[in-house]
């Protein structure tokens, strides 16, 4: 046994060592940054080679500033979006911002000098273009931070095909520009909070191209699984945040955007609220079509055929693709289960509708915010008879000891059976459903919907003083006080 032991344990470091030195280099993308990285092109390349080359790449960078000049138009030329771009349009200072440094105009946005003395604490996520980072800053506050990802496979694909670090850095950081342009035209309650950004070396003097850092409010990755095993009004939570973005973007500043690549990683929850944290996939351009079998929406399972405007247009299709795809991807698996009995008749039509698309995203961001109502208000338990709680002994300014606690699921507890009640009324109803359970304290403490939280026990030894709580004992188990 001792030998065994011993193994694991040996296992055990060698793992954690593997992990540290894969986190290590991560984070030392982080720690490089505003560093010096020489331009070393191929010198293998012919001269008429190199300059073939050069020239690809340098077309490849005016594709992708193409790509973000629609984005730079000034508020007031919105309306006009269907006349031809003119430079004279553009709202340069927001790209010389972008490009040359951080934006010195807004006192309360971090720029170049908060990463000063920052400390990389641990990798949040890595992908083809980019690097998140969890980091605190020098005066305390914790931040995400983006970075090109120096070892990803756009980076690496890149530097094989065009033989130029420098060159290709800075075609992979337009995906970071053109997120902070978006966060910038994008701002609302479920959209990340860009807090600043940095552009160039550490003094944002824009020296080296592509040296790109977006700084964000930090956030929780979204994880399915634990979403999956929450109660269902935090389930009800995301999906409502969810249509809430979705019903802004249809009329966004910039237009109708669709969130081309939409995934729950995507995705973060910032104190409980679902925050889009990818924008570099979001596109605002339309669809033409010459007939409507041009405005076909393919998914795996399901294709749908979207009608063809008068003006040549596909309409709503990005809102019609986010409708779906936050059906697919959201709401078949965290609404229907475990809905309250009052409220599954609606949710039923919802995603009926959703995965039907018979509702577009007015209808549907009505249909979420009545359910809201309902259960906020506790209308969807009016069949509950109010003599329900005179079978409960209630004892006011009062908590309990040595309780003996039972569990239940979902639990905001793990430890025990806490659930959201609308009353003390709706407590007693549940306390009633369990064989186990005896008694039920409400200490006042609520949810986001402002419902109470309820823990439910089988027994337990004595009362205690707590002018914030409220005993309620099953009459034939009332203690003597």
């Amino acid at each position: 046994m001792p030998a065994m032991g011993n193994s694991l344990r040996a296992a055990a470091l060698l793992a954690f060592v593997v992990l540290s030195i894969l986190v290590s280099l991560l984070i030392s993308s982080v720690q490089q940054f505003g560093g010096r990285i020489a331009h070393f092109p191929n010198a293998t390349v012919a001269g008429d080679e190199f300059a073939s080359l050069r020239g690809a790449l340098i077309y490849q960078l005016n594709e992708r500033r193409k790509e973000i000049l629609p984005l730079l138009v000034p508020h007031e030329d919105e309306k006009e979006l269907d006349k031809p771009l003119l430079d004279s349009n553009l709202d340069y200072s927001l790209w010389n911002e972008i490009s040359q440094g951080s934006r010195k105009a807004h006192m309360d946005e971090l720029g170049c000098d908060s990463l000063v003395d920052m400390q990389a604490v641990e990798v949040l996520g890595s992908g083809y273009t980019k690097l998140v980072v969890k980091v605190n800053l020098a005066g305390g506050q914790h931040v995400a931070l983006k970075l090109v990802n120096e070892k990803g496979i756009d980076m690496g694909k890149c530097v094989e095909d065009f033989g130029d670090p420098t060159g290709c850095r800075e075609l992979v950081s337009y995906k970071l520009k053109k997120e902070i342009v978006l966060l910038q035209r994008l701002q609302h309650p479920n959209v990340i909070r860009l807090k600043g950004h940095c552009a160039g070396d550490m003094g944002g003097k824009g020296g080296e191209g592509g040296r790109v850092a977006v700084i964000l409010e930090q956030g929780t990755p979204l994880q399915m699984i634990q979403l999956l095993q929450s109660p269902w009004e935090d389930r009800f939570r995301v999906c409502l945040d969810l249509v809430r973005l979705l019903h802004f973007l249809s009329r966004s500043p910039l237009g109708s955007v669709g969130l081309l690549d939409f995934q729950p990683r995507q995705f973060v929850t910032v104190s409980g609220s679902l925050k889009l944290t990818d924008l570099d996939d979001a596109s605002a351009e339309e669809t033409f079509c010459h007939a409507d079998s041009d405005c076909t929406l393919q998914f795996p399972h399901r294709n749908f055929t979207l009608p063809c405007s008068a003006k040549g247009v596909c309409e709503g299709l990005s809102e019609k693709r986010n409708i779906y795809n936050a059906y697919r991807y959201f709401f078949t698996y965290l609404l229907p289960h475990q809905a309250p009995p009052g409220l599954t008749h609606l949710v039923d039509q919802i995603m009926n509708s959703t995965g039907e698309l018979k509702a577009d995203i007015n209808q549907t961001l009505e249909a979420f915010e009545h359910i809201l109502h309902l259960y906020k208000s506790g209308l969807h338990l009016d069949n509950l008879p109010p003599s329900i709680i005179r079978d409960y002994t209630t004892m006011r300014g009062m908590g309990t000891s040595g309780n003996v606690e039972y569990r239940c699921w979902p639990s905001y507890s793990q430890q025990g059976c806490v659930l959201s009640v609308h009353s003390a009324e709706e407590a007693a109803y549940i306390c009633n459903s369990h064989s186990q359970c005896n008694s039920f304290t409400l200490s006042g403490q609520k949810t986001w919907t402002g419902r109470l939280l309820a823990s439910f026990r089988n027994s337990f030894s004595h009362l205690v003083p707590d002018e914030m709580s409220k005993v309620y004992v099953k009459k034939t188990k009332a203690p003597e006080i």
